[in-house]
């Protein structure tokens, strides 16, 4: 059995300069926790895999293609392959959320420019 806990697993770094960690990283599939602080997001981007994403604890805002929406905690969020996505925290309190990706990706995410 292998056992983690979130605060003693490392921040990786990441394209979004957020706090990211892996808590699962296997070649079938990737779970990672974001914690945003207050008015942090991440850049808009696309993952060539569908992602699930799970709100823990806060709230915020979540953009899957069009469609933009306020999400808070214990609420699940689907996100097809190939679709821009990206999370916004408009609270004035942490918001985290995991996000699991399988399989796990075998082409690089793409960022969009705004």
């Amino acid at each position: 059995m292998i056992t983690k806990k979130l605060i003693e697993t490392v921040v990786m770094d990441n394209a979004h300069n957020v706090d990211a960690r892996n808590l699962y990283d296997t070649p079938d599939a990737m779970i990672t926790i974001i914690t945003l602080k207050p008015g942090q997001s991440l850049k808009r981007h696309i993952t060539p895999v569908n992602v699930a994403f799970y709100v823990i604890e806060g709230s915020g805002e979540v953009e899957i293609g069009e469609e933009r929406l306020k999400v808070d905690r214990d609420t699940l969020v689907e996100s097809p392959a190939n679709i821009v996505h990206c999370w916004y925290n408009t609270s004035e309190k942490p918001l985290k959320f995991m996000v699991v990706k399988a399989p796990k990706p075998a082409k690089k995410t793409v960022f969009i420019s705004d």
